[in-house]
């Protein structure tokens, strides 16, 4: 069975740091693009950050690319979000994907995505 396991979740005060790990079983994803996406309560699912399968990164804006850090570890098909400064506004559930396509670039297409774990909740108190 595939599965993407995120763990790191909690809750920080703002300005707090966290990081989140998703953990890939049942196959290797580590010539995949792998995702970061998040859903706040009421809102859409969007897109955060995401690594190539080499290493390649892209953010959502600026303001993400200056707190966040997307990084991976293929030997242990590991990807994780180092999240800093962080705001009441990043509060949301965490999701880690996994993109369908070998040794490609990063992308911000969810519909590239097939592999999506459970998330998991990060809440950020003012």
């Amino acid at each position: 069975q595939v599965q993407l396991v995120e763990s790191g979740g909690g809750l920080v005060q703002a300005g707090g740091s966290l990081r989140l790990s998703c953990a890939a079983s049942g196959r290797t994803f580590s010539r995949n693009p792998m995702g970061w996406f998040r859903q706040a309560p009421g809102k859409e699912r969007e897109f955060v950050a995401a690594i190539s399968w080499s290493g390649g990164t892209i953010y959502s804006n600026d303001s993400i690319k200056g707190r966040f850090t997307i990084s991976r570890d293929r030997a242990k098909d590991t990807v994780y979000l180092q999240m800093t400064s962080l705001k009441p506004e990043d509060t949301a559930a965490y999701y880690c994907a996994a993109d369908r396509r070998l040794m490609a670039a990063a992308s911000t297409r969810e519909s590239n995505y097939d592999y999506w774990g459970q998330g998991t909740q990060v809440t950020v108190s003012s």
